[in-house]
């Protein structure tokens, strides 16, 4: 991905700002990906707050752009991409701007993630100890207090005898347990913020509802902001204070977890909490689902990008793009059904 130059990077970057303040800014981020049947437009004018010590949930269907998110958060973009337009304010700096140099001594210290997978996520040639040593090259101490801070950090995420689990390789650990260390190393280092990329997908139910409360818990000990991508409203309900809704490269809904979950003022935040199974009230074998399928984004569709799969659209859907619409319950979303003189924001 083509980056500007390091002339902006600040060694000892820190994420200054009164508390009160958003610990992340995104303004109207773009992102393309070039690709042989032409510009894939994956995210279109993003808007977004990260909020200091909370947790802010990305939910969506599979292609609209969450990871894509997530991975211009951590400066991690495929190197066919690359950032069209906006920028991401993290303090005084613009992230969007970063250099290489910059993202390395950024990454890791002040932005961390959990990947998606734990089977890949570590490296499998190498000890748990030793890559748990490995990523606080750049913090002070000796190597002995280094091996104690890992050996306390996997006691916190709840790895049994975590001083033998050092001398371990990845594969001898089970999906839970790799993805327990993903986590106690995504938090070694005490980052700001904490991006958490679909981090159940992989696991089963009963490991998922684990994890959620391991990063709950954790989350409220350190501190730190979340940003949870995922898919499954349940995880969502039971970790996240905020969520935002993302259809076709758009954020189309923000608001808290409540407010999201109780009065979903989008027709599509409608239709994902209608296809949820755990809504189903009698058993059935055709469980619910959105018609139709996302837009190509390589041509986005002029107007509401939700129109042709959504029941209430008119006229203007076709012809207006939705800004974002502040609804009564406080909550923002993209729709025109929002636009009245007491809602338009």
């Amino acid at each position: 991905m083509q980056r500007p130059s390091d002339a902006s990077a600040a060694p000892g970057f820190a994420p200054d700002g009164p508390a009160d303040e958003p610990l992340v800014t995104i303004e109207a981020l773009s992102v393309d990906f070039a690709t042989p049947r032409g510009t894939i437009h994956a995210l279109r004018d993003i808007n977004l707050k990260v909020p200091r010590g909370r947790v802010l949930g990305l939910v969506g269907e599979s292609g609209c752009g969450k990871s894509t998110l997530a991975y211009a958060l951590i400066g991690l973009l495929a190197d066919n991409a690359r950032i069209a337009g906006g920028a991401i304010r993290m303090g005084r700096h613009d992230l969007a701007r970063l250099g290489p140099a910059a993202w390395r001594d950024l990454r890791g210290r002040r932005i961390a993630m959990i990947f998606q997978d734990p089977m890949t996520a570590l490296n499998p040639v190498a000890a748990i100890g030793r890559q748990m040593l490995d990523i606080q090259y750049r913090e002070p101490g000796s190597r002995a207090d280094k091996r104690a801070r890992a050996i306390d950090f996997l006691g916190r995420v709840q790895i049994p005898d975590p001083e033998a689990k050092l001398d371990v390789y990845p594969h001898q650990l089970s999906g839970g347990m790799r993805q327990r260390v993903c986590i106690a190393m995504a938090l070694l280092t005490r980052p700001d913020l904490l991006i958490a990329d679909e981090p159940t997908t992989a696991l089963d139910a009963t490991l998922e509802m684990q994890i959620v409360a391991l990063l709950r818990d954790l989350q409220r000990d350190f501190g730190c902001s979340v940003l949870f991508v995922s898919h499954h409203l349940g995880t969502v309900a039971e970790l996240c204070d905020d969520v935002a809704v993302m259809y076709a490269g758009e954020v189309v809904e923000t608001g808290s977890a409540r407010q999201i979950f109780h009065t979903p003022r989008h027709p599509y935040t409608q239709a994902l909490f209608d296809c949820d199974p755990a809504r189903i009230a009698e058993a059935t074998r055709q469980l619910p689902t959105i018609p139709g399928t996302l837009p190509d984004l390589r041509q986005p569709p002029a107007g509401c990008a939700f129109r042709l799969r959504c029941l209430h659209a008119w006229q203007r859907c076709a012809e207006d793009h939705p800004p974002l619409y502040a609804a009564p319950g406080g909550q923002l979303a993209r729709c025109h059904l929002l636009d009245t003189p007491e809602d338009a924001a």
